[in-house]
């Protein structure tokens, strides 16, 4: 394999060598370089597939408007599809592969899809497999093999190992992009005392200087500028950085690759962190992405952008051809031949303008390159990458005027002219205006005030005017920002020699025969493979409009974003419908403005991070005691209790009966707790909750039941009235914060005239329910400072005691059916507290129970929960409409008198009762005994569980008039395991239904 590294020069550091690994083929690299120019380097041609065509495809560009060298990064649990061989660092090791290609790039199977090209053109789908005689089961069937084709890389399916940071940060001035405009302003924003952050999605501070030859006459400048930012403590440079999005109020999307340049990221290191930055001021110098010539074969290997090339050979040492057609319709790419030329290669430069300028012109062939002006680039011929090009002399339209003849060359370097990057001042919801002076897309002057662009995003035409205009732009900015001192004078960087607008650039882009047709496949999206008679076909159906365009033949869409082919596209449909490219107009951009990945995005939120994982009080207790634990909201509970090997079922239902034979005691520190304090605190729980509220004792508590504004039921329950105007709510531990939530709204919107505060004391408090038989004398043993018979403390009054010294308080209530106490302990004493009862618990039998046993005990005693709070149910659907007062109005009061919620039709609570020995399955549906199961049946099962008490399985279920069907065998018909059980119909109230334990 040749090699096209230069004996000398590039800004790679040469002293060390590695060795990266491309399709399993060795490939020397050296610090400094990218995965692409390393395979530039190594003579790798064909890097990759085209998207529909399966295309051979090489190197284009040397940034981030990349659209063929797209490769899987790495292997296993860190492969990484899709990555754009330009931005991947060269490091030790680098291990990518091809992709879209079966075997491989080099001799892909696929590439037979070629020959249909006639047939798989723009929304060839939509035609081919959907229409009037087609039915939908063949769309269907064909569906499923279009969607296996579309795609290119393949995503791993493995856990991602590496650690993503997300970090908040203000600043007065935010300048994107550090080339001479970006480096200038973040210098004269800093000299005024802002606070700036400079950004660079490059690994090295320069931009465009970076592509022009070390140690130039623009180094010392560059550098200058640098150590001076550097030594400002106002000023934070952020590399390898790329904003990819702009949001209202000043907030822009940041990621920052922290060590995506390495194998894998140091241990406990982020690889990537996302910034969201909140600025006062902005200054855009973001660079502009040179067009591309569109002509037959323009995408083989060996064409590439002219600037691209540059690159390739001044900043990393290769010289991409020896032999070189330089194509262009305007300035810039004279100081790549130029440059081309003085390394070595043998140049043609063809330039579309009758008459370019006589001092470029003078310059390439003073360094030994042939001009041809007047002349295009018919087409890229050889297989598969470049071997020579037809050139031609053409009229302004690109045709040709005369024979064409063959250039041998291996590279064809093309520029079409430059567009400035304005997706993110785009992404503020604001168009540019076509310039035709400058023949691109500006933004409108004075349009985001907030906003200032400079450089060649403003099309200015060369590094020391660029510079001029980013020192004055941070100026501006930061004078904007509050900010007006004086910034000094700033050097200037040398004149570049290659300008990328003149005052008049060419406008060819696009070149034919002297028929009018292209000679071969001429592409326009080089990514999506949209070429020049897919544009022409969109026209010809009526896809006229530049949304609808982009649509239909996918140009701009996916990474691309209108970088590349945007332009060029725009121009062709405003040829066919006879009108100028404003009248057209441009589509709009959208983050993200280069890909992200997910994981940045999503930061530490990831797996059980995804919400914050809270843990009670006691919670290491539980883990030492063995519990098995589960999620409960945002909660880790302790489920069960296993011993000697139990399953869950054995371990449930033994904790279950022993609550009811002895004690028990479960932590229930998670359930929602709510402060109500304030002279008008019982006014608003009795809006708030359907029953009243405003003739509760101090030292009583009650049970509530409140609805939403639709007359659903919302959350139960009990609330404790501590002092005249202080109330203490709980609520269930799922809707917690909603509750707070909904008791904001209500007083920050519809009663702004109540004096009331709520707060959120669930972190305040552990709590532990002690029930059974037992529970009063454990309790009298331990508590100090009260009295907790029967007489002193009825069933639904509270108290104050003191345990072990610690004060807190015991609410009587019960939710088990059971003898219960709730205990309130401040949270800092509530492992203590758990720990002493458990010793003092052991004369009286006091075991543990877990949520599992919870919930059988109050599906046994009928009690509602989570699983009958589903967000359809009313009070009459729980039985609990006795409740509802007829005094006073509250929240959801009128909309539960609506026709379809008091319809006797409704499904309502009821007990189901299994003779089988195997359990009964939520979810069931509920049928009548003799029909068949089909349809939405009768009702459906909401909790289920296997009663001890009773020694059958059983269940809460809702069916329609259920409360008239006690006693009626009926069938459960659970149809994800193709099982049914036929169940009685009981009372939800399984045990002990007049309430004598509870109550004893």
């Amino acid at each position: 394999m040749t090699s096209h590294r230069l004996p000398s020069g590039g800004r790679i550091d040469r002293s060390r060598q590695l060795t990266l690994y491309f399709d399993g083929r060795k490939i020397p690299a050296h610090p400094g370089d990218t995965l692409a120019s390393a395979m530039l380097a190594a003579g790798e041609s064909v890097v990759a597939r085209s998207f529909k065509y399966h295309r051979p495809r090489g190197i284009y560009s040397a940034g981030v408007e990349e659209p063929n060298a797209l490769v899987h990064l790495r292997s296993g649990e860190r492969h990484e599809p899709n990555t754009r061989a330009t931005m991947i660092e060269a490091f030790d090791g680098l291990t990518a592969t091809g992709q879209n290609a079966w075997p491989n790039v080099r001799f892909d199977l696929s590439a037979a899809n070629r020959l249909l090209a006639p047939f798989i053109h723009a929304g060839f789908y939509y035609k081919t497999f959907i229409g009037p005689f087609r039915g939908t089961g063949f769309w269907m069937f064909c569906e499923r093999f279009i969607r296996k084709a579309a795609g290119m890389g393949t995503p791993t399916k493995e856990f991602d190992p590496d650690r993503y940071e997300k970090v908040n940060a203000h600043c007065d001035v935010l300048v994107i992009g550090a080339g001479p405009a970006g480096l200038a302003a973040a210098l004269s924003a800093g000299r005024n005392g802002a606070r700036v952050m400079l950004i660079e999605q490059d690994r090295e501070l320069g931009g465009g200087l970076l592509s022009n030859s070390a140690g130039g006459a623009s180094d010392p400048w560059r550098a200058a500028m640098i150590a001076e930012l550097e030594a400002m403590a106002n000023v934070r440079i952020l590399i390898r950085a790329t904003v990819f999005g702009a949001y209202d109020c000043g907030v822009f999307g940041i990621v920052e690759r922290l060590w995506d340049h390495v194998s894998q990221p140091p241990e406990l290191q982020p690889r990537q962190r996302y910034w969201q930055v909140r600025a006062k001021q902005t200054v855009m110098a973001t660079g502009a992405i040179e067009r591309p010539l569109v002509f037959g074969g323009n995408d083989k290997p060996g064409v590439m952008l002219a600037g691209a090339a540059r690159t390739y050979l001044n900043r990393y040492g290769v010289l991409p051809g020896r032999r070189a057609v330089v194509a262009t319709n305007n300035d810039s790419a004279y100081r790549v031949a130029i440059d081309l030329a003085e390394a070595g290669s043998e140049v043609t430069l063809t330039d579309t303008r009758p008459t370019p300028p006589a001092d470029l012109a003078g310059e390439a062939k003073a360094a030994g390159a042939t001009v041809l002006a007047g002349h295009g680039v018919l087409s890229a011929d050889g297989r598969p990458k470049v071997k020579t090009a037809r050139i031609a002399p053409v009229d302004a339209n690109g045709c040709a005027t005369g024979p064409a003849r063959r250039v041998v060359c291996e590279l064809i370097a093309v520029s079409a002219g430059w567009s400035p990057a304005l997706h993110l001042w785009s992404q503020r919801q604001r168009k540019p205006v076509f310039e035709p002076s400058a023949n691109c897309f500006l933004p409108i002057a004075d349009a985001r005030p907030e906003l200032h662009i400079a450089g060649a995003a403003l099309a200015c035409p060369e590094a020391k005017a660029a510079a001029r205009q980013g020192h004055a732009a941070g100026a501006d900015a930061a004078k904007a920002a509050g900010f007006d001192k004086e910034a000094g004078t700033m050097p200037e960087p040398a004149s570049d020699p290659s300008a990328a607008w003149t005052e008049s650039p060419g406008t060819t882009w696009m070149f034919t025969d002297q028929s009018g047709k292209t000679k071969g496949p001429a592409f326009v999206d080089f990514q999506h493979d949209v070429g020049v008679s897919d544009i022409d076909q969109a026209h010809r159906e009526g896809y006229t409009s530049v949304e609808h365009l982009k649509r239909y033949t996918t140009t701009g869409m996916a990474t691309d974003q209108g970088k590349l082919g945007n332009v060029n596209a725009l121009a062709r449909m405003a040829e066919l419908r006879g009108q100028t490219i404003p009248e057209v107009g441009t589509t709009s951009f959208r983050p993200p403005f280069t890909p992200v990945a997910i994981g940045a995005l999503v930061g530490h939120t990831a797996g059980r991070h995804y919400q914050p994982t809270r843990l009670s009080p006691i919670h290491d207790w539980h883990v030492e005691g063995g519990a098995k634990l589960t999620q409960a909201g945002l909660w880790m509970r302790a489920w069960y209790y296993p011993q000697s090997g139990e399953d869950l079922r054995s371990a449930y239902i033994r904790e279950a009966a022993h609550v009811r034979s002895a004690v028990g005691m479960v932590d229930v520190s998670t359930l929602g707790k709510i402060a109500v304090q304030g002279p008008d605190a019982a006014e608003f729980l009795n809006r708030i909750y359907v029953n009243g509220w405003k003739t509760l004792a101090i030292g009583r508590l009650r049970y509530g039941v409140m609805l939403r504004e639709d007359g659903i039921v919302l959350d139960d329950g009990a609330t404790a009235r501590l002092g005249a105007n202080d109330y203490f709510m709980s609520t269930t531990t799922a809707n917690a914060a909603k509750v707070l939530a909904f008791a904001e709204q209500l007083l920050q919107t519809s009663w702004r005239d109540l004096k009331v505060h709520v707060t959120s004391e669930t972190d305040n408090w552990a709590a532990i329910a002690v029930a059974g038989p037992q529970a009063r004398a454990l309790l009298t043993k331990v508590v100090d400072g009260c009295d907790l018979s029967a007489a002193a403390l009825p069933n639904n009054h509270w108290t104050h005691a003191m345990i072990a010294g610690v004060p807190l308080r015991i609410h009587r209530m019960s939710f088990s059916g059971e003898l219960a106490y709730e205990v309130y302990i401040p949270s800092g004493y509530g492992h203590g507290i758990w720990q002493y009862l458990i010793e003092a618990g052991t004369e009286f039998d006091l075991a543990p129970y877990g949520t599992e046993a919870m919930g059988t005990l109050r599906i046994e005693k009928g009690h509602v929960a989570a699983p009958e709070l589903d967000g359809r149910t009313t009070l009459g659907d729980l039985g609990l409409g006795g409740m509802a007062s007829t005094k006073k109005p509250y929240i959801g009061s009128v909309t539960m008198q609506r026709e379809g919620m008091v319809d006797p039709a409704r499904p309502c609570l009821v007990g189901l009762v299994s003779e089988g020995s195997e359990g009964l399955k939520s979810g069931s549906i509920l049928y009548a005994l003799e029909v068949e199961a089909k349809g939405h049946g009768e009702g459906w099962i909401s909790s289920t569980t296997y009663s001890p008490a009773l020694g059958k399985n059983i269940a809460l279920g809702f069916l329609t008039n259920g409360r008239a069907r006690h006693g009626e065998a009926i069938q459960a018909v659970n149809f994800l395991q193709d099982h049914t059980d036929h169940v009685t119909v009981v009372s939800p109230h399984f045990y002990d239904p007049e309430g004598e334990r509870q109550n004893g």
